[in-house]
């Protein structure tokens, strides 16, 4: 199937590492043009590395914070000039922060919130006047299952992340007379540097088969899921084969959570 990718026009957040590196990398073996954002250059710098060997084409890169307005705005405007528009955006930066409530201190949500709402909220605002320019666009906004279903200790982040769905909602609603579509997918169980650190810590005595497989995860698939998979889900929501689908979100968990 032919996604309708070649010559778009895409920026990413939090793309030098885990689910924003493998939709990079997708999108440009697709024809997309992409740059990623994150806040570290030396990450930048191997992620461009690994994605230009891996394709054969470098992607742009961009070193900002997203929890800046500013440095929102200079990222999106810096994209759009190198690549000569923005088609796409996908809001993926983030961070794991799950704690029990009495132990979130005002610090704390102030910072969750900053990244995972006001940073999906700064880029949006800064890169929807280049997509209807273009006459069309799509955004997806990567959250995670525990906006819908939070459990325990699962604070501030379950909380940010259900704003981020919301958002998702009322952004499609807003921008649909624009042709601009805006989805979410919410991410479960996924291997990247936060789920290896806690392999490690855990059971190194397991290798990563084993514990991907550990029933104690309580996955009904039966494994975590790979970087690649999500990647594939997003890019999908991006693409053309997509066209009549906005204001929705796709659990990406291996069937682990309790909702739709």
């Amino acid at each position: 199937m032919d996604l309708g990718l070649k010559g778009k026009k895409a920026i990413i957040t939090g793309g030098s590492k885990g689910i924003g590196f493998a939709t990079a990398k997708l999108l440009i073996e697709e024809g997309a043009q992409v740059a990623i954002v994150a806040r570290n250059e030396e990450s930048l710098q191997k992620a461009k590395a690994r994605i230009t060997e891996h394709t054969g084409v470098a992607p742009f890169i961009i070193t900002a914070d997203v929890s800046i307005e500013t440095e929102a705005q200079r990222a999106v405007v810096t994209a759009a000039e190198q690549l000569g528009g923005i088609d796409i955006l996908i809001n993926n930066a983030g961070s794991a922060a799950a704690q029990p409530f009495d132990k979130v201190g005002r610090g704390k949500w102030d910072s969750d919130i900053d990244l995972k709402l006001m940073g999906t909220v700064y880029f949006s605002q800064a890169a929807i006047p280049f997509m209807r320019n273009a006459g069309s666009g799509a955004i997806v906004n990567v959250t995670a299952i525990s906006g819908k279903a939070p459990g325990a200790s699962s604070l501030p982040s379950s909380v940010s992340r259900a704003a981020g769905l919301a958002l998702t909602k009322a952004m499609s609603k807003d921008l649909a007379s624009d042709n601009i579509r805006v989805n979410a997918v919410c991410i479960g169980m996924i291997r990247s540097d936060q789920t290896e650190r806690f392999w490690k810590a855990s059971a190194p005595e397991l290798t990563w088969e084993q514990f991907a497989r550990d029933a104690q995860h309580q996955i009904p698939l039966g494994r975590i899921g790979q970087a690649e998979e999500a990647a594939n889900v997003i890019v999908f929501l991006v693409s053309a084969a997509a066209s009549f689908v906005t204001g929705t979100s796709v659990n990406i968990d291996g069937g682990k959570s309790v909702v739709l």
